[in-house]
């Protein structure tokens, strides 16, 4: 499809789109009469497009064998469900088994590059891990000079000629460094270039390399050539080249990848719904800090994902002493106005005062870490708790609650956070004295205190409507009945906040199943990418590009900044530009040309090979939609089938099948792919 031509289809079909979501969303706000109930055969589809990620090939049949109560029970109680070969998929994510401070020494962030720097540390004896550290510490000595030749004020062209600054050289300048530097780097190789070696000994070569050398290889391999530079690689060496050029990124890109793999292949699939809604309650960010990007995984799996379906106060105790969330709103850093820590900070204060100008400042004194020295009450943490993770917003608290709770939330801490400590209760920073939130009154007792106020919160009315409010968000509608929110809530309040039966009560309610709700929700981008792959039955061998994906749709995993977590709403999705991008994925996908996926589009006809275009439309709209594609749609995708270029067939050619990639990328970009 020529680039002009295919960028007005989509703009078009992007329009369509968003008329028809528009429209969709504003007639079911105004319905108000009882809602007519969903036939048995919808039954099936609705419930796959709202606990998994999607329907994939087969799944309607196997729901169907088994009976929709029997699947739903199961997904309820995901230990009995066997999902070996997700665990076999993911296996080669070392990080994801890591705790947080076995990440730092293998993948070392700029912090512990700076310690090694400094002499408070060693070089690792590992080959690998040594060759990590190196390439790190070159690459800090590097901006190091940069930022000394910068404040010198060093002339452009001496800073080019010192720094190799490619940005400042012309390309006759630029092509001759890097034959320079191909021919020193590869001479021990018999002057072979290092993309034509074989996966071991490009692995081995790389490694036998100087610092310096293999600073100069992470600056010129980006790109396709960076994943080149990998391919064919064993999991951990792929690993540690990665982390020559970015330890960061390789954390956060396996944690990223997981996500995406799960919510695709995990058979699993509401524990993993409720893991990517849970994660969205109580969000993190993962940009907040460098010691937060490697918290992430342990945030996900020790404290989110195994309380995704019990109790909603163990979620809750579990997200307020992970180190993660304490680094995020900062609650790590308060300390209570009378605790022993201010009262010695005052005394300090009180010093320096008293030394006047001629103060002298303590040796060794570390930026960073005055920067992280607490400095006060924070209530960050103490406000979101309640505004965002229990009561809600119009909960009942007041502003002298949050700041009473923020003093009861003191002392909860962090064990060096700059190394991935854990939990720990500080005493000297807790505030003494009794504490009065909510109306209760909460007598001195260390951590105790804080335990006893998310005791309150959890089992708080304001709590069980919130929650519940959320869940049917998530599940039911953009604007929940009133019955059903009230239902879940009382299911909340006399099962001990059970969010396993909140979520059975859901089920076997009359709303849940009403016709209006079917197809109702606008699916976010992750939902919008993970439901095309598992409909397309595609095999993915490299999930970054689908990371990267969701990254231009505006959707980085892990990657909100406020607390609030991601929308779950339309409004917040639909606009013509984002459609766009999801028409061009969907096209992408289905044509086979989606970097590191492989689709085989006859594998979802079930056999079938329509010869013509009307008929492979036909039986790729019940395939992927179970044939629910509006007349409207359905013109179009044929009008444009029509077209020997969009069809890329030649007019001399008309016996050639049809191409059902393309039909498959139409459909998966329809209005009605978009909702579930």
């Amino acid at each position: 499809m020529p680039t002009s031509r295919k960028a007005l289809f989509l703009l078009l079909f992007a329009t369509l789109i968003y008329a028809a979501l528009v429209f969709a969303a504003d007639k079911k706000s105004k319905k108000t009469s009882a809602p007519a109930q969903m036939d048995e055969d919808k039954k099936i589809l609705h419930a796959l497009n709202r606990f998994t990620f999607g329907p994939r090939p087969g799944d309607v049949d196997a729901v169907r064998a088994i009976g929709l109560e029997k699947w739903f029970d199961q997904q309820l109680h995901p230990d009995k469900i066997e999902d070996g070969a997700m665990e076999t998929r993911l296996a080669p994510f070392r990080t994801l088994r890591m705790s947080t401070r076995e990440m730092m020494e293998n993948f070392p962030p700029p912090q512990v590059v700076r310690m090694l720097e400094n002499g408070r540390g060693s070089m690792p004896s590992d080959p690998a891990k040594r060759a990590i550290y190196q390439s790190r510490m070159a690459e800090y000595e590097r901006r190091q000079q940069k930022k000394e030749d910068a404040a010198a004020d060093v002339k452009p062209e001496a800073q080019a000629q010192n720094q190799n600054n490619d940005d400042q050289m012309s390309p006759e300048q630029r092509q001759a460094r890097f034959k320079q530097r191909d021919e020193a780097m590869y001479a021990d190789v018999g002057g072979a270039n290092l993309l034509g070696l074989p996966p071991d000994q490009r692995y081995q070569t790389i490694l036998k390399m100087s610092p310096e050398e293999r600073l100069e290889m992470t600056r010129s391999f980006k790109g396709p050539e960076a994943m080149q530079l990998v391919d064919g690689m064993k999991p951990e060496q792929r690993e540690t080249i990665q982390a020559i050029v970015a330890p960061q990124l390789v954390v956060g890109g396996e944690i990223s990848q997981a996500k995406l793999l799960r919510a695709i292949y995990s058979e699993r699939q509401l524990d993993e719904v409720m893991t990517d809604f849970w994660f969205n309650h109580f969000n993190v960010f993962i940009g907040k800090g460098q010691p937060e990007r490697y918290m992430l995984t342990a945030y996900e799996r020790d404290v989110i994902r195994p309380h995704v379906l019990g109790k909603f106060k163990d979620l809750l105790v579990a997200t307020a002493k992970s180190p993660a969330m304490m680094f995020y709103l900062d609650n790590w850093q308060s300390v209570g106005p009378d605790s022993d820590l201010a009262r010695l900070g005052g005394q300090r204060r009180q010093q320096f005062r008293r030394m006047g100008p001629f103060m002298i400042p303590r040796p060794n004194q570390n930026p960073q870490q005055a920067k992280n020295r607490p400095k006060g009450l924070n209530e960050n943490y103490a406000r979101e708790i309640m505004e965002l993770h229990t009561l809600g917003v119009d909960g009942g608290y007041t502003q002298k609650d949050v700041t009473e709770l923020a003093k009861v939330l003191t002392g909860w801490s962090i064990e060096q956070p700059q190394r991935g400590g854990d939990f720990k209760f500080n005493e000297r920073a807790h505030e003494p004295g009794t504490k009065y939130v909510l109306g209760h009154k909460i007598k001195e007792h260390g951590e105790g205190e804080g335990m006893e106020m998310l005791d309150i919160l959890a089992h708080h009315p304001s709590t069980a409507r919130f929650i519940s409010k959320k869940l049917a968000m998530r599940f039911v509608s953009d604007q929940p009945p009133q019955s059903l929110i009230d239902r879940m809530a009382e299911t909340f309040m006399n099962k001990d906040g059970d969010i396993r039966e909140v979520l059975r009560t859901m089920f076997h309610s009359p709303e849940f199943w009403a016709a209006d709700s079917y197809r109702a929700k606008v699916k976010t981008p992750l939902e919008f990418v993970a439901s095309a792959v598992r409909a397309s039955g595609a095999e993915v061998n490299n999930a970054m590009p689908l990371v990267q994906t969701l990254n231009r749709m505006g959707m980085q995993l892990y990657g909100m900044q406020p607390p609030t977590g991601y929308s779950m709403k339309a409004e917040a999705w639909v606009n013509s530009s984002a459609l766009v991008n999801r028409m061009n994925f969907a096209l992408q996908l289905g044509n086979g040309r989606m970097q590191g996926v492989t689709v085989d589009p006859q594998a979802v006809l079930h056999g079938t090979t329509p010869q013509d275009a009307d008929g492979a439309l036909v039986a790729l709209e019940k395939s992927i939609l179970a044939g629910d594609v509006s007349p409207q749609t359905h013109g179009v995708i044929q009008k444009q089938l029509e077209d020997p270029k969009i069809a890329q067939r030649r007019l001399d050619d008309p016996a050639k099948p049809p191409n059902y990639g393309v039909i498959a990328g139409l459909i998966m970009g329809s209005p009605e792919f978009q909702r579930r």
